[in-house]
């Protein structure tokens, strides 16, 4: 391995092994050395009633009734549907969602997984471009009658043959009686379909496998050195591989208690971590600025707190530091994509104040990364931007049944082309200046909006930032920033702003339009939906400062 590098290409590290496992294998691993130990705390609002008809809603479970009760899903499972059949799970974060994500596992069947706020239509699209033979979804979620909508959305779909609630959880697959053996389930073969975050177009399905997603969670946790037989606390959507993948799984690995908060919502958050005396606390920048903000933060005894896992969308320097001042724990970022498993680099706890702050860290293990010219595809030198390319064993097997869509991310050499724009320095610590897609072109010049989100973050007036460009006949393009003010109702003026902006950047990346909201439009997993913020911003969806 290079200690220096000259052009912007890093060779995978093959110190360690590729592991030749499955999820229900990891999870079988588990219950033979720490059988006993507590997998997974369930938390959730003192008066909310479980979504599945438990009549707790803080149960627990060890590694071994984790896999009783998978197994018991699993039997449950196959007496419905075949291995390799696709099934979605449309629920936000239950206990439940993991014993059937394991269940699923030990069956060999698919999990495809979707986003609980999605509408009738775009939950049909994922039904329907799935393939899907099962949905389970719960009965509501927030505001949405999920009954009423899983049964427009599966109307009509000849393939879809089994549609369950998980409030009948308890009378349907706790009461099972199924047994003998299970199916052999390869680590090659398919685990899960994500869709992609739809940051800019429509999502797609990428198909991941077992040795992907349990190789990179193994990489990934052990990276943040969360303690063996630890706690990690979060409230990361499970639907995303962050929680079910990242969370989950890497929890697997190191026999240590996963808590599950259901919704997200910081008092609930920070009394988790409090009470449950959490080692890590994980989720994405939005939900670390909210956590930050919350009113009574000072109260709240997290000594026991060591690491801080983020990642999910680009993270402001000045919140990397404000992390580790406030929570008083060290901070670990990843950086990566669905069709990766999702870790191509992380940050260690160890790395410099500086590293942490500006870069996303090395590649894992096994990960060779390449920063090409976006024109020429050619290898650059390195501190030279271009697009960062990844090729690794927890590459995706491609998009569900959209071979030319797959033919443009993977090419012959095995490459994902990740449509990410980045530097790799001398020492292969990665810097992500942007999508592709994102770069705004003014008059020729080249502007990266990760450069002005950066600056505008550290203004005290200013929550959250998002940074697009937006067509002008003179320029091309102009620079427009969509900011969420840090008190509403009282947002800073566009001469403060500009100001500001002027005082710590170039002329030409200064935004020249203003505009405000009260929340950015999100994915499932973090990222800031700017194709959104584009649309509201043209059809006068967002106020002008």
């Amino acid at each position: 391995m290079p200690k220096i590098l000259t052009e912007s290409y890093w060779p995978a590290d093959t110190s360690a092994p590729v592991m030749e496992l499955t999820a229900g294998d990891l999870l079988r691993e588990a219950v033979r050395d720490a059988g006993s130990q507590t997998a997974l705390i369930e938390v959730a609002p003192l008066d909310a009633l479980s979504p599945s008809g438990a009549e707790r809603t803080d149960r627990r479970w060890s590694y071994r009734q984790l896999l009783a009760e998978a197994e018991q899903c699993a039997h449950w499972l196959l007496a419905r549907f075949s291995p390799g059949e696709r099934i979605t799970v449309w629920a936000p974060n239950i206990p439940e969602w993991i014993i059937l994500q394991y269940g699923a596992a030990l069956a060999g069947l698919v999990v495809v997984t979707a986003n609980p706020a999605l509408r009738a239509a775009e939950l049909r699209y994922v039904l329907e471009q799935s393939r899907s033979a099962g949905l389970f979804h719960t009965a509501a979620f927030r505001d949405s009658d999920m009954t009423a909508i899983a049964r427009d959305a599966a109307h009509g779909l000849p393939e879809l043959r089994t549609t369950g609630c998980f409030a009948d959880w308890q009378t349907t697959v706790r009461a099972h009686q199924g047994r003998g053996p299970l199916p052999e389930v390869r680590p090659g073969e398919a685990a899960q379909i994500q869709y992609t975050s739809g940051t800019t177009g429509f999502p797609k399905g990428a198909l991941l496998h077992h040795r992907g997603l349990v190789t990179n969670a193994k990489f990934m946790i052990d990276r943040t050195q969360l303690p063996e037989r630890g706690t990690l606390a979060s409230a990361t959507p499970l639907l995303h591989t962050a929680g079910c993948a990242m969370g989950v799984l890497g929890s697997a690995h190191q026999r240590a208690s996963y808590v599950l908060c259901q919704p997200f919502d910081t008092a609930l958050v920070l009394t988790a971590a409090q009470d449950h005396r959490a080692d890590m606390l994980g989720g994405g920048p939005t939900m670390l600025i909210a956590l930050l903000n919350h009113p009574g933060f000072e109260q709240f005894d997290l000594s026991h707190l060591s690491r801080v896992l983020a990642g999910g969308s680009p993270i402001p320097p000045e919140l990397v530091r404000r992390v580790e001042d406030r929570f008083g724990a060290r901070f670990t970022a990843v950086y990566g994509q669905t069709e990766l498993s999702p870790v191509i680099t992380q940050t260690s706890p160890d790395d410099s104040p500086a590293d942490k702050a500006t870069t996303t860290g090395r590649p894992l293990p096994r990960v060779e990364v390449a920063i090409r010219d976006p024109q020429t595809g050619d290898i650059v030198p390195t501190g030279r931007p271009g697009e960062i390319y990844a090729r690794g064993h927890q590459a995706m097997l491609g998009y569900f049944e959209l071979p030319e869509r797959t033919a443009e991310t993977i090419d012959q050499a095995g490459w994902v082309h990740t449509g990410d724009l980045g530097s790799l320095d001398e020492r292969g610590y990665l810097t992500v200046t942007g999508r592709l897609k994102d770069m705004i072109i003014r008059g020729g010049e080249n502007i990266y909006a990760t450069d002005i989100e950066q600056v505008l973050f550290t203004h005290p007036k200013v929550r959250d930032i998002a940074v697009i460009g937006l067509p002008d006949p003179a320029w091309g393009e102009i620079v427009v920033a969509v900011l969420v003010p840090a008190e509403p109702g009282r947002p800073p003026t566009a001469t403060e702003l500009h100001d500001f902006c002027r005082a710590q950047l170039a002329p030409h990346k200064t935004p020249v339009r203003w505009l405000q909201t009260t929340e950015l439009p999100l994915t499932g997993s973090g990222k800031v939906r700017k194709h959104r913020l584009r649309e509201l911003a043209d059809h006068a969806g967002l106020r002008e400062l």
